[in-house]
């Protein structure tokens, strides 16, 4: 830890999702002085739509996303001991429908094991059946923000519409998109739009992830009360108005994967842009008369990452302070 850290330095983290919350507390953890400026209730965050299961997608590049997933997976392991923090470790089934489908993370963590045939839908040619980290993300967010205050973070419910608004030590950058209208403009940023509609839980204890369904992404996250079924990651699209339509398939996609379903009352539905980027952006900044680091862009492995990203961002943080 460097002096200015140990000294209980000043940062600044711009954004309250899980990114913005997983840094606040690792930097508190540290030493710092963290206040957190958030122009939305956490509920209200794009991180709040997510599902979400530990699992790596949508993300580049794949060496850093690595390292940052497994770094995290130990400590969403740790947290699901505690009920209040809405992670359960729940066995799931990977659908494997191609010869070239990228397995790497197979290679990353150990209990992965060959999926039963029983277990597979028509036309699968394949799976891998592993107990994984099941978050349910509104629970969750709760709980980072109950550990923020604990920790002696001050959550700050402001936009920031300029950096230099900020008095601190050193800054963080982790409001996704909308990283880039503090930080400039950057052509590797893009919306990934995903909608989800949510069925009360029947009695399902198994996730399922069918990322090649030749009908669509197909996911099926069952929670404490509810099940989250999915979904789209349309690059580009930018409404955030439910689509009753697509609605619609995505639960004829997820029912059809899962029969147990057929019958589940629909109880609410949700539409989030996850922050897209070519790759995320997790650096120093330079140029800046205070410190700067940057952190977004995760795609839709914002919560897979996030302690692995924490860790390196409050790294660069006391190496710069």
């Amino acid at each position: 830890m460097s002096a200015g850290a140990d000294a209980g330095a000043r940062v600044a983290v711009v954004g309250g999702g899980v990114i913005g919350l997983s840094i606040a507390l690792e930097l508190a953890a540290r030493g710092s002085t963290v206040t957190v400026y958030a122009d939305r209730a956490v509920r209200d965050t794009v991180s709040a739509v997510a599902g979400a299961v530990w699992f790596p997608f949508e993300a580049a590049p794949a060496e850093r996303v690595r390292g940052w997933s497994v770094a995290t997976l130990p400590r969403m392991v740790a947290m699901a001991s505690d009920p209040a923090s809405g992670v359960r470790m729940r066995e799931g089934i990977v659908v494997v429908r191609t010869e070239d489908v990228d397995a790497a993370w197979t290679t990353w963590i150990d209990g992965v094991r060959e999926a039963a045939p029983a277990d597979l839908p028509a036309g699968a040619l394949g799976g891998f059946a592993v107990e994984l980290p099941v978050i349910d993300m509104p629970v969750y967010l709760d709980h980072l923000e109950r550990l923020c205050g604990e920790a002696g973070v001050e959550i700050v419910r402001r936009r920031v519409d300029a950096l230099e608004e900020l008095v601190a030590d050193a800054i963080v950058v982790a409001s996704g998109s909308r990283s880039v209208d503090l930080l400039g403009p950057d052509p590797e940023v893009f919306p990934i739009r995903g909608q989800v509609v949510r069925l009360e839980n029947p009695g399902l204890e198994r996730w399922y992830l069918d990322g090649d369904n030749p009908a669509g992404l197909t996911y099926v996250l069952p929670r404490t009360t509810d099940v989250v079924c999915g979904g789209s990651a349309d690059v580009g699209r930018v409404d955030e108005e439910f689509d009753d339509d697509e609605g619609e398939r995505i639960l004829a996609r997820a029912r059809a994967l899962v029969p147990q379903l057929a019958d589940a009352r629909v109880i609410s539905r949700g539409v989030g842009l996850r922050p897209g980027r070519t790759e995320v952006r997790l650096e120093r900044v330079p140029g800046h008369a205070t410190p700067m680091v940057a952190c977004y862009g995760h795609g839709g492995a914002g919560v897979t990452t996030s302690w692995g990203c924490a860790f390196e961002v409050a790294d660069l943080v006391e190496l710069a302070i």
